[in-house]
């Protein structure tokens, strides 16, 4: 008898959003293939949620990693209902005249060409089955304004929002729907602040007086990959707790951009990297 449960391949599953669409997927009797860059998190991250999850290490900037990763849905599974191009950095920062070169090109290979990696073998193997699905790409406020992120970052991840769309109307035939998701501060590890910073920095800026939490995200990926979801393509939706209809203004409520404060480098946020910090001369 054919196993009919949905199959999903989350990447960067092994903390913050990824890890709770993981459990979330799991809780509603789906089987995931959690992807990390972070082999030792991504393995332990999978026994701890148990159920169907299976553990790929992945670099979504490499290609034949996230070829791989779709493989694994289907050679583990039979199938692939969802992609949630989950995986992402901090990236570079600082000012644009300070930022290296390779700085900023790590940040669009993790950002944009892991997502354009994940859409690209994601509907490859649902066009192969016939049955359509649902790719889910995490973007970010960041996208849409300055002042919510670094520079490379933002500009990365509206690239992502952008692509969203295009992927949307070029795989609607093949009823594969294609979201973006725009989280605000989500208390993650990636923001790299404890609560008590990160209550203080919504306490200027966010509206709705709770801290988001990778739960809230979660939930709305879990929607757009379900069939209540059905009708429902090319969108973005943002979870920011009001952030952004109150104009973000993180950069001031953090201390300032770091650009301004003389600091430029990379975030490689959970991989398991330590990052760069470069302080410009006085």
């Amino acid at each position: 008898m054919t196993d009919e449960r949905r199959v999903a391949l989350v990447t960067g599953g092994a903390s913050g959003i990824g890890l709770a669409t993981v459990r979330r997927f799991v809780a509603d009797g789906g089987r995931v293939v959690l992807a990390d860059y972070n082999a030792d998190a991504g393995a332990r991250a999978a026994e701890q949620v148990g159920g169907d999850v299976r553990f790929v290490r992945a670099d979504v900037a490499q290609e034949a990693d996230v070829e791989a990763a779709v493989a694994a849905c289907v050679d583990t599974f039979g199938r692939i209902d969802c992609v949630v191009n989950n995986a992402g950095v901090g990236g570079a920062f600082g000012r644009l005249t300070d930022i290296e070169v390779d700085d900023w090109d790590y940040t669009f290979a993790v950002l944009v060409r892991g997502v354009f990696l994940g859409v690209k073998h994601g509907a490859r193997a649902m066009q192969a089955a016939g049955r359509g699905g649902a790719i889910v790409n995490v973007g970010s406020v960041a996208g849409a304004s300055a002042g919510a992120g670094p520079q490379a970052y933002s500009a990365a991840k509206a690239a992502v929002i952008n692509l969203g769309r295009v992927a949307a109307a070029e795989l609607g035939p093949d009823r594969i729907r294609v979201n973006t998701v725009c989280p605000g501060l989500i208390v993650t590890p990636l923001v790299g602040a404890g609560e008590a910073t990160a209550a203080a920095v919504m306490a200027e800026a966010q509206p709705w007086p709770d801290l988001g939490r990778p739960e809230d995200v979660a939930e709305v990926i879990a929607f757009l990959a379900s069939d209540a979801a059905r009708f429902v393509t090319g969108e973005e939706i943002t979870v920011d707790g009001g952030l952004t209809a109150a104009g973000p203004r993180m950069h001031a409520a953090y201390g300032g951009d770091p650009g301004r404060r003389g600091l430029s480098g990379v975030n490689r946020g959970t991989t398991g990297e330590a990052p760069t910090i470069r302080h410009r001369p006085a």
